[in-house]
């Protein structure tokens, strides 16, 4: 008989009380449901599953004991999981469009939920404003939930880039910001839900002045959710692309905040900003955006077929760009229609997340800052091979362990990306013709959770343009991609189990 090390009663628990705590968030559509006349069903199908599944975890026999190590990455996998498929319910039960096949409601609510922004629907007008409602929720949701687990669980195991962030923010233990775990993250909750309530005020408040027109109170609390939370959705087609160019103005500084570490935030809210701003994860992350920047803008005004202004290229370039790093996945215009240069820009600016301990995916730049110094050591140690040098971050020294983490990391997610591009562009094969550039972009905006891609599932396009199991694929990848690729790996070596 097989000694099963791992004590899956603990990880039950902890997932029961998050389902049962999801109950929650599902009132909030729910009442506009109510108000706006709309079926209560489905909604209320997804209370009803999720507080049952929720209780019956945590009523199993025997002592759920305490979470250790195995048991937190065995939780975290099922907790995202078991979250997305609660979340794909409503849309599966109000039977309306492409969502009604129950792939395509788990790939919404994954893609939801992991804060990627991907979408399959084909016609938004024929979904209902509550479960529009419910898709900026999920994101929402996911955001907060991503900044709790880096900050407060994945440190803990040493997974997430903990002791990168420990050097760069200059902060001893990023998971004890405070004494307990559920301090830290109402400190962090309230921090997150401050900046969502700040984007509600200027999204509508330019609506209310004339600036917005078609900014009402809904769409600003729809679109507060996804930007706060670098998520992406949106319930207009166009995405911001709907709205004038005032609101994409607006929407930019909270991409860029949101994807900012909210450790270092903390400390500025709290009387040290300059923390924040001798940060060299910072200047790195502002100078990545900056440089994307400068070199769509050069594509785009020598591109004979975009006929942009000043304004109108400066504004679209940084809006993408920011878009695109912070992984948030919004679109101010449809840049699919861009040229070559100015898309593999974008393509590239896909590999480069925000910083570590935001609410971004994608490979996190403290992760490229930790890369990019080692190997200017290695060449200056080829030269002086004797000479000790370390490499340090904002004046701290890198651990040796962090960063031969940070290369294995980079290597394994070159390899998954490889992997799936392959997978989209042999099962695509078969319904259609997928080109390479755009099997390549599809493979690395799900696995990088980043949102649109090239081609058919472009900023205005949508992914029901490949076949439904190349989206179950991309639905295992967007789980896994979304919470560090390891607390999902592990569950399948047999010393997790055993040894």
């Amino acid at each position: 008989m097989v000694d099963v090390r791992v004590d899956w009663r603990a990880s039950l628990d902890l997932t029961g009380r998050v389902l049962i705590y999801l109950a929650g968030p599902l009132s909030f559509p729910l009442a506009l449901a109510v108000y706006y006349g709309e079926s209560l069903v489905p909604f209320l199908a997804a209370i009803a599953v999720t507080l049952l599944v929720g209780l019956a975890m945590r009523e199993l026999p025997g002592d759920p004991g305490n979470l250790g190590p195995r048991e937190a990455f065995l939780a975290v996998s099922l907790i995202w999981l078991l979250v997305a498929a609660v979340g794909a319910i409503p849309f599966y039960v109000a039977g309306t469009g492409i969502l009604s096949h129950p792939v395509d409601a788990m790939f919404e609510a994954m893609s939801g939920l992991t804060t990627t922004g991907a979408t399959v629907l084909l016609d938004f007008s024929v979904h209902s404003k509550s479960i529009l409602m419910w898709r900026q929720v999920l994101q929402w949701l996911g955001g907060l939930g991503i900044l709790i687990l880096v900050t407060a669980v994945l440190s803990e195991l040493g997974v997430g880039g903990a002791q990168l962030m420990e050097t760069e923010t200059q902060t001893r233990n990023v998971n004890k910001l405070t004494p307990r775990i559920s301090q830290t993250a109402r400190l962090l909750w309230g921090l997150y839900v401050a900046l969502t309530a700040l984007a509600i005020a200027v999204y509508y408040g330019l609506h209310l002045v004339g600036l917005a027109p078609n900014m009402g109170l809904y769409n600003a609390v729809a679109h507060a959710f996804t930007s706060v939370s670098t998520a992406g959705f949106s319930p207009e087609p166009e995405s911001v692309g709907a709205f004038s160019p005032v609101i994409q103005w607006a929407v930019i500084p909270f991409m860029l905040v949101g994807s900012t570490s909210f450790v270092l935030l903390y400390f500025a809210i709290n009387g040290d900003p300059m923390r924040l701003l001798r940060n060299e994860e910072f200047h790195f992350y502002l100078g990545i955006v900056g440089v994307g920047t400068a070199l769509v803008v050069t594509a785009l005004v020598f591109d004979p077929s975009t006929e942009y202004g000043t304004e109108q290229a400066l504004r679209h370039a940084l809006f993408n760009i920011a878009s695109i790093v912070t992984t948030t996945g919004y679109a101010s215009v449809d840049f699919d229609l861009w040229s070559p240069a100015a898309k593999h820009v974008l393509f590239l600016c896909m590999f480069i997340g925000g910083m570590a301990g935001s609410t971004t995916c994608s490979i996190k730049t403290l992760r490229w800052l930790v890369a990019v110094k080692s190997l200017k050591r290695g060449l200056f140690t080829s030269i002086h091979p004797e000479a000790i040098r370390p490499v340090r971050i904002s004046g701290k020294s890198v651990d040796e362990d962090a960063i031969r983490d940070t290369f294995a990391y980079l290597l394994l997610v070159l390899i998954i990306f490889f992997l799936l591009t392959v997978v989209v562009v042999v099962d695509g094969a078969r319904s259609g013709t997928v080109s390479e550039f755009e099997a390549m972009s599809g493979a690395a905006s799900t696995f990088l959770n980043i949102g649109p891609a090239f081609g058919d599932a472009g900023p205005y396009g949508t992914y029901a343009s490949y076949p439904r199991s190349t989206r179950f694929v991309m639905i295992i990848m967007m789980w896994i991609g979304r919470i560090e690729i390891i607390p999902v790996l592990v569950l399948f070596t047999k010393a997790f189990w055993t040894s």
